[in-house]
């Protein structure tokens, strides 16, 4: 049910009559809105042994099904592109979700020693595989470029939510609570949520927080920490429970460190609050900066500044009419530039010219 895979590329795609199938390891076989989705059960231990390994039991099946068309999500299914399409002589499509070379320089499983010879190398693989098949796809306007000097198919497709199906008008709005700020999406220590905890020691806030700790390690530290006492903690939330948060909220936070890929992405978090009516904090990336001063919807700060976060949070909170204006304007854009219906256009019309 991946967000990107899933709810908005297939479902889009079978939408308007491509006959549609998902892929998956160690799944639920079934139909879901048109897309068929196939499970392969897949028990190898490791990440290592998943990325070498896992490619094979991809193709055969893949192989099997006939298509006209396919669609590839995770790099390490690069190794079998060329093959697939030597093999059935069908169009294949590399997906890139992330600047993947860049990423690598924030993997902490990799010894840092040896990352930028791995980014590197990852480098130049993704582009020499991308140069041998039909077509790529990707979020940013930055990763698009750089796959254009090894293929000239090159399709953006931003991942913006989906705005037609998160209806807020139509459920019954919560009330605000009072001085609550949100955090909703993945617990890492990049994601700046640490320096959030600490910041409630030093402003006058509750956090509204949803996601999944990264480590059981990571969630004991923050946890520990004195400003936890002011956090609603939900865990892992689905689709009305990021609603109501969101509804009852007064801020958005999206404060993530200043990493190498985190510098070049959209969170799609970010046009989630905006979607929402809620003022954004933000980091000071000159890459968002478009998004949040250009559109007035939020606050810029150094993200690892714990001092200043709290300073924005409480000045925010106690300036209802500047927050209240940005919470519109941001909702004027996310709906006008920054939804999913946006760019479901743009990616039949890729395929429709694949085919």
């Amino acid at each position: 049910m991946d967000s990107r895979i899933f709810q908005k590329e297939c479902r889009s795609l079978a939408k308007v009559g491509f006959d549609t199938t998902l892929l998956v390891l160690n799944g639920t076989t079934e139909t879901v809105e048109g897309v068929k989705i196939i499970s392969l059960d897949y028990n190898v231990k490791g990440r290592m042994k998943r990325i070498l390994s896992a490619g094979k039991k991809i193709f055969n099946k893949a192989v099997s099904l006939e298509a006209d068309v396919y669609h590839l999500h995770d790099p390490e299914l690069l190794r079998i592109a060329v093959k697939l399409k030597r093999k059935t002589g069908a169009k294949v499509i590399y997906d890139s979700h992330e600047d993947l070379p860049k990423q690598v320089l924030d993997k902490h499983w990799i010894p840092s020693f040896i990352r930028s010879s791995v980014s590197k190398f990852v480098y130049k693989y993704e582009m020499k595989k991308a140069s041998q098949i039909d077509g790529i796809i990707s979020v940013t306007e930055n990763i698009c470029n750089r796959f254009k000097k090894a293929n000239t198919n090159v399709c953006l497709v931003a991942n913006y939510p989906i705005l037609s199906e998160m209806d807020l008008d139509s459920v019954v709005q919560p009330e605000k609570e009072d001085k609550a700020i949100c955090y909703i999406g993945g617990l890492f220590p990049t994601r700046g949520i640490k320096e959030l905890v600490q910041a409630l020691e030093h402003c006058d806030a509750v956090l509204n927080l949803a996601g999944a700790f990264s480590s059981v390690a990571f969630e004991e530290e923050v946890k520990a920490l004195p400003g936890w006492s002011k956090v609603n903690f939900y865990g892992y939330v689905g689709k009305d429970e990021i609603i109501d948060i969101l509804l009852k909220s007064n801020i958005g936070i999206v404060t993530l460190h200043p990493t190498q890929s985190y510098k070049e992405s959209l969170p799609i978090k970010m046009f989630e609050y905006m979607s929402a009516s809620l003022p954004v904090i933000a980091s000071n990336f000159e890459m968002w900066k478009p998004l949040v001063l250009d559109n007035k919807c939020g606050i810029m700060i150094d993200p690892l500044n714990v001092t200043e976060l709290a300073k924005q949070i409480d000045y925010l909170l106690s300036n209802k009419k500047q927050a209240l204006d940005m919470g519109k304007a941001g909702c004027n854009a996310a709906h006008r530039l920054y939804s999913w219906e946006t760019q479901e256009t743009t990616l039949v019309d890729f395929y429709n010219s694949i085919v």
